[in-house]
């Protein structure tokens, strides 16, 4: 149909190992995760060549931010615990984490993509959603223009899928990886997306698959084929009709070229446990860096923040949150930190804390406040 949406959902292949890459070119081809500390950065040998640590020497409680193809070959994935990893594949070269990176890169693909389309939402680091309706030219062409202009921008590889709505443009990003295109319509539905597995459709998590799987349904089609009452009997009324319609590649979403956040956090798990006394000095680094970079978040994307919380996970696994709104809202670090250590205050610090957090929220455009001078005050943690 000549009015038919076009959607594309625009994805980054391995976004944060590319942007590493990009780095490292001499690791390309090899087995490489990225869930080290600064301890891990890679080392400037006597010869001029760089020297890297690898996945066995990483002591701790972290999980993979990510890995290379040929990592994920050996069966390593993001998320994965690293021990856990390391014991797959002890020789994958290990890199720290660099978030200041990966967001250089997503502000270069996003641009790009705004340059094809400037109907654009952002889901993610590395992901997007572009309304391509309007433009005068074949899906394909489309397609190729935005995975052309990411790669000229960045360097690295995207995938693309292009479809009539946001859910069958998700599935199709996802067929080619890496640096594919897959273009559909309605008419592909049965061909293309009915036989692929039920968990590809996102919102289909791990105990929706398993109830499926338990009624003999495995494959999208598998689904479709099931009228509307049967699935609002067997997964509720509001499941069940989404279901229905997901399986038939029905989906309304707008693409929404804007949102206010509602908040801006910042947390960190511990190698170690640390406690609120004996490791007061890391500790108060560890608080001090956060509310930094909780500050930092809120300056270049223009807001203030009224409420601000605090985060705790000890060693027992208990979460105690704490906030404090304030008169007027800030977004300068010494007052965050501030508002932060009287929320602090407020917890007991007996046991050893795992997991320490910060968080700005009633959030609020800065341009819409008159400026005022920053608060200076030192806070400390007891």
């Amino acid at each position: 149909m000549a009015n038919e949406r076009r959607i594309a959902h625009i994805d980054m292949d391995a976004f944060f190992a590319s942007c590493e890459l990009s780095q490292y070119p001499e690791l390309r081809g090899q087995p490489m995760v990225v869930a080290g500390h600064r301890a891990h950065t890679p080392r400037l040998g006597q010869d001029g060549t760089r020297e890297f640590s690898r996945l066995r020497e990483y002591v701790g409680r972290g999980v993979l931010t990510t890995a290379t193809y040929e990592a994920r070959a050996l069966g390593v994935h993001s998320g994965m615990p690293a021990m856990k990893a390391a014991r797959l594949a002890p020789d994958a070269v290990l890199l720290p984490v660099n978030f200041e990176l990966y967001r250089k890169f997503s502000r270069l693909f996003k641009d790009a993509v705004r340059s094809v389309s400037p109907v654009v939402e952002d889901i993610g680091i590395d992901e997007v959603y572009a309304d391509v309706t309007s433009l005068d030219a074949g899906s394909k062409d489309i397609a190729c223009k935005l995975r052309a202009a990411v790669f000229d921008a960045t360097g690295l590889t995207c995938s693309v899928g292009l479809a009539p709505n946001k859910l069958l443009a998700k599935l199709c990003s996802d067929m080619q990886k890496p640096n594919g295109i897959t273009t559909i319509t309605m008419d592909d539905l049965p061909s293309r997306i009915w036989p692929m597995p039920a968990r590809r459709i996102n919102g289909i998590g791990p105990k929706a698959s398993e109830k499926l799987a338990s009624l003999g349904i495995t494959t999208i089609g598998e689904i479709a084929e099931r009228n509307e009452a049967w699935l609002v009997e067997n997964f509720g009324r509001s499941y069940g009709h989404w279901l229905f319609r997901a399986s038939h590649g029905l989906d309304e979403r707008e693409v929404v070229t804007h949102s206010e956040p509602v908040s801006m956090s910042r947390e960190t798990t511990f190698d170690r446990n640390l406690h609120a006394r004996r490791d007061r000095d890391e500790l108060g680094q560890v608080f001090t860096r956060l509310c930094e970079q909780v500050a930092a978040d809120l300056q270049r994307k223009g807001y203030v923040g009224r409420t601000i919380g605090i985060k705790l996970r000890f060693d027992d696994f208990k979460t105690v949150t704490r906030d404090l709104t304030l008169p007027k809202p800030i977004s300068d670090a010494a007052a965050l930190r501030r508002a932060a250590g009287k929320c602090l205050l407020r917890v007991d610090l007996t046991r050893t804390i795992r997991l320490l957090g910060v968080r700005a929220s009633a959030l609020e455009r800065a341009d819409a406040l008159r400026a005022e001078p920053p608060e200076q005050m030192p806070l400390d943690l007891d």
